[in-house]
């Protein structure tokens, strides 16, 4: 069995995009769309703005979107048993499997962007990768720190949890991780503590959003990142994807989830080869590639 993965806000690059763009008539009408949808020539910065310009969050989020779903949507290859997506990518999955129109995923992911932009203004925070510890370690020094706000925020595999929070909190954090025994403990260059009870604002707003989106019947299951589980009802999709920007990113469990279900082959589709190099580390037995 085949599960399509899509990367998440980290995996742009300057360029990308453009061979989509050149190559295939279908992927020039989608990325022509988008510019309208937006009301910039996203397809400007993506081609050919500097790393600089694609590292701002309201940009950075739709360029990964577009990358990936439209990708998907012109490949003659693409026929997922399941998909599944890294934060962000969990929009791009959700269009791949025809549970969100491409031009409705769009505006969710703009307004998401917007969103979590005005809440890092709101909680100045941060995030930071910790290395070389197990999970339930992690786990335990974030609930030990007291009178600040720290949490896992992504398990990305195992020996490698992202954790999330303010930042006095982070800073802390990263101290108890090293007298722990973690390898490292790397403050990672975000604007804001991502997947944790800081985005409050940002999840209130991103669900009126969902809630006048219009959701479709999944051709395939779809695990989502704040269960891991496989989903295919519609209102529980909905429900999962509100509660996404305040819980964890549980991405080592999908891929085992996905492997227990049959996958064996793990297609990233988008930008990018990080989830490909998860993939490994969580199921040495898969097989793993870029779309096209």
């Amino acid at each position: 069995m085949v599960a399509y993965i899509f990367p998440g806000q980290g995996a742009q690059f300057s360029g990308m995009g453009n061979d989509l763009y050149q190559n295939r008539s279908e992927a020039k009408k989608l990325f022509d769309q988008a510019n309208e949808i937006l009301g910039f020539k996203i397809t400007d910065i993506m081609f050919e703005g500097s790393p600089e310009a694609l590292k701002q969050t309201n940009v950075t989020q739709p360029a990964v979107f577009l990358h990936s779903v439209i990708a998907a949507l012109t490949s003659e290859e693409f026929r997922p048993d399941m998909v599944a997506g890294h934060s962000l990518g969990e929009f791009s999955a959700l269009v791949a499997n025809g549970v969100l129109k491409f031009e409705d995923a769009l505006q969710l992911v703009h307004q998401r962007a917007l969103a979590m932009q005005e809440a890092c203004e709101i909680n100045p925070s941060t995030m930071a990768a910790i290395l070389g510890l197990e999970d339930g370690q992690v786990e335990t020094i974030c609930a030990s720190i007291e009178d600040q706000i720290v949490v896992p925020a992504n398990y990305n595999c195992p020996g490698q949890l992202v954790i999330s929070g303010s930042l006095e909190g982070i800073q802390i954090a990263c101290d108890k991780m090293i007298a722990a025994g973690a390898k490292r403990a790397l403050p990672l260059p975000v604007g804001g503590a991502f997947h944790s009870p800081l985005m409050e604002p940002a999840r209130v707003k991103l669900e009126a959003a969902i809630n006048s989106t219009s959701f479709g019947s999944p051709i395939c299951p779809i695990y989502q990142n704040v269960s891991s589980e496989a989903v295919v009802d519609v209102e529980t999709i909905k429900k999962n994807l509100k509660a996404q920007l305040t819980a964890p990113v549980k991405w080592t469990q999908s891929v085992q989830n996905m492997s227990k279900a049959g996958a064996v082959t793990f297609i990233e589709c988008g930008p990018g080869k990080v989830l490909q190099g998860l993939v490994k580390k969580i199921n040495r037995e898969a097989e793993v590639q870029s779309l096209n």
